[in-house]
């Protein structure tokens, strides 16, 4: 079975790597030392459930042995440690199943989410800011870190536009999933009427890049300086802080005003520059490949109306998987990882049934 022969090969890589971190020698090398306790890391859950499998097929096997003894007792007892480690078995296989497809290796990497109002006016950036809320509060859950990079803000409290970074433990494998368009169906606070309306914001997840991955050239950007602003327009400071940077051949502009200095306000804008053009690469080869079929809750692009949060029910739908939970206000909390969780299954299952 080709499957157990890859569990075989990845145990004795564990128990490799587990030996050499056992060596003194290998300290001498930190880097190597990094790379030897990520490698563990990776391959630790995958080796533990395949050994549990292991001991499940070994009880069937004793099991087995055990229903030819002439004791009745003997031989139902056996018979019912069988079935138990029989449907264990089977539960296990399924797992293995699921962490032997191929990783996504952008899933560790801390993302840059861009949000911004879409159709609706205030009220789309009343509820993109409630999108930055709602984020906020989940990685505050999970123990990430957020950090604004640059924002336009409106006098009533909405957001025109954010973009911040999000660093943490899996933060990609998390939040990739959200990037499309978000609905919101609710009366507006600058409604006087009572009228439900529908707005609309987008979201935009993307792996924060390095320059090892995506190397700009310096000679494709133009850098400008200006005075950082706040809602409506009104200048916060009187130095030229804020940093404007225009990729030539794109087109693609990044603004980024709210660190400390202008160095690291260039920085910053550099930093979601390479995110955003690797994006736009990443998403031209996807889009030769298949160009006829895009995965609904893999790729999530922006055109893409992939939920809906109807304030008026309580109701909040992902359409992608056909997911409803009424409970928006605990979703608007930043309880996530039940939409989350079914998105990431929907996803698993869709790559199982591609191997198939």
């Amino acid at each position: 079975m080709i499957m157990l022969e890859k569990l075989q090969q990845l145990e004795q890589r564990y128990s490799l790597v587990q030996a050499r971190l056992n060596e003194p020698e290998t300290y001498n090398d930190t880097a190597l030392v990094t790379k030897l306790n990520q490698e563990q890391r990776e391959l630790e859950e995958l080796v533990m459930t395949y050994r549990d499998y292991q001991k499940c097929q070994t009880a069937m096997e004793e099991s087995e042995w055990m229903m030819e003894e002439e004791d009745p007792e003997l031989r139902e007892l056996a018979k019912e440690e069988y079935f138990t480690a029989k449907n264990r078995s089977a539960e296990l296989e399924k797992t293995l199943q699921i962490l032997l497809l191929p990783k996504d290796p952008n899933d560790e990497k801390n993302v840059i989410v861009e949000i911004r109002a879409g159709v609706g006016g205030e009220e789309a950036a009343l509820f993109a800011h409630s999108l930055y809320r709602m984020y906020g509060m989940y990685g505050d859950q999970r123990g990430w870190q957020q950090e604004v990079a640059s924002s336009n803000l409106t006098e009533l409290g909405g957001v025109k536009e954010i973009t911040f970074t999000i660093s943490g433990t899996g933060v990609y494998s998390r939040l990739k999933y959200e990037s499309g368009v978000h609905r919101v169906q609710r009366v507006p606070e600058t409604e006087s009427g009572g009228r439900v309306h529908t707005s609309t914001a987008t979201v935009a997840v993307m792996p924060e890049v390095d320059e090892v991955t995506f190397e700009l050239d310096r000679n494709d950007l133009r850098i400008d300086t200006f005075r950082s602003s706040g809602a409506g327009g009104q200048h916060i400071n009187k130095t030229s802080s804020a940093i404007r940077v225009t990729h030539i051949p794109t087109g693609t502009v990044v603004e980024c005003q709210d660190q400390r200095s202008q160095f690291q306000n260039k920085d910053k804008a550099l930093e979601i520059l390479r995110a955003r053009l690797y994006q736009q690469k990443v998403q031209q080869q996807q889009d030769a490949v298949a160009a006829d079929r895009r995965s609904q809750v893999g790729t999530g692009m922006r055109n893409e109306r992939i939920r809906t949060y109807n304030f008026p029910q309580g109701r909040v739908t992902d359409h992608r998987i056909g997911l409803t939970l009424y409970k928006i206000d605990s979703v608007m909390d930043g309880e996530l990882d039940e939409i989350i969780n079914a998105l990431a299954a929907a996803d698993q299952a869709e790559k199982l049934a591609e191997q198939s």
